[in-house]
């Protein structure tokens, strides 16, 4: 099942792909009215067959995306997680993951403009996967991790390099408003037994920038979630970004940033094309 939030009328809501259009879970499964909610609450699998035995409300072109979760608690992103990646940093492999966060205003969804920073020029891709967390836990061992996943997106974790450099902390560079997206829908983790298993791949203009196979992830996926969750409890909702591959366009000669009305694209086999515009922050 593809999970995902919107707006529609004018109204936020969430809801399930089907049929070329939007079941709206908003207006059926009271009192959760956001996908948060929904699995703060275990109702997938009501939902699921909610959406079997209804008609979609909207067409999927009707909608405004909204990024998978709007109102995480928390986002956790994994820095230097594909060799690839460390090698064109010219970092060495650690043997803890690099965590960092980012904020719910730095995200949008599917379709939505990304903003570049009128202070920078440097605003460079990242395709990821990330995974929301479906069922809350504390000291997850490796083992039990699938248990506690809902499903998996894309995402373009947009990063303003030369910020990112001002100190040794990734922060300042990855979370300026609206410089990622998050999207377009979540596919619930009983569609993707094996995240290990899929193709990803960047596209700016079209052209090929980042291709890879999650299989090549440094900190497996059940590795980050028990090493996260040491740390502090993850609760339905809250994101962990995985980290990108190599061919990012801060390491190519020459740079190759991204620029108002470009297009980028995040496709990841068996979840589907994450793609926005690029524009200029406002002045």
């Amino acid at each position: 099942m593809k999970l995902l939030s919107f707006i529609a009328n004018g109204r936020a809501s969430f809801g399930a792909v089907k049929d070329n259009g939007v079941v709206d879970l908003g207006t059926r499964m009271a009192p959760c009215t956001t996908l948060r909610q929904l699995l703060e609450a275990g109702r997938v699998a009501e939902a699921a067959k909610l959406v079997a035995s209804s008609a979609p409300d909207h067409a999927l072109d009707k909608i405004t995306f909204a990024p998978v979760i709007p109102d995480p608690g928390k986002i956790i992103c994994v820095g230097l997680n594909y060799r690839d990646h460390v090698a064109e940093t010219g970092r060495t492999v650690t043997e803890k993951p690099a965590l960092f966060v980012r904020f719910p205003c730095s995200q949008v969804g599917h379709l939505q403009p990304i903003v570049k920073p009128r202070v920078s020029d440097d605003f460079d891709y990242e395709g990821e996967l990330a995974l929301v967390i479906g069922k809350q836990g504390r000291h997850i061992a490796a083992y039990h991790a699938f248990d506690h996943i809902a499903g998996y997106a894309c995402y373009n974790e947009g990063s303003i390099r030369d910020w990112q450099r001002h100190t040794s902390q990734f922060l300042s560079g990855k979370t300026f408003e609206e410089s990622g997206s998050f999207g377009p829908w979540l596919v619930t983790a009983d569609e993707i037994p094996d995240p290990s298993r899929l193709t990803l791949q960047t596209r700016l203009n079209g052209t090929v920038v980042q291709d890879t196979t999650t299989d090549l992830l440094i900190t497996a996926i059940p590795e980050l979630i028990a090493y996260i969750s040491t740390i502090c409890p993850l609760v339905p909702g809250d994101v962990i970004v995985t980290g990108t591959p190599g061919g990012v366009g801060a390491k190519r000669t020459p740079p190759l940033w991204m620029r108002p009305g470009d297009t980028v694209e995040v496709e990841i086999s068996g979840i589907g094309t994450l793609r926005n515009k690029v524009i200029a922050e406002a002045a």
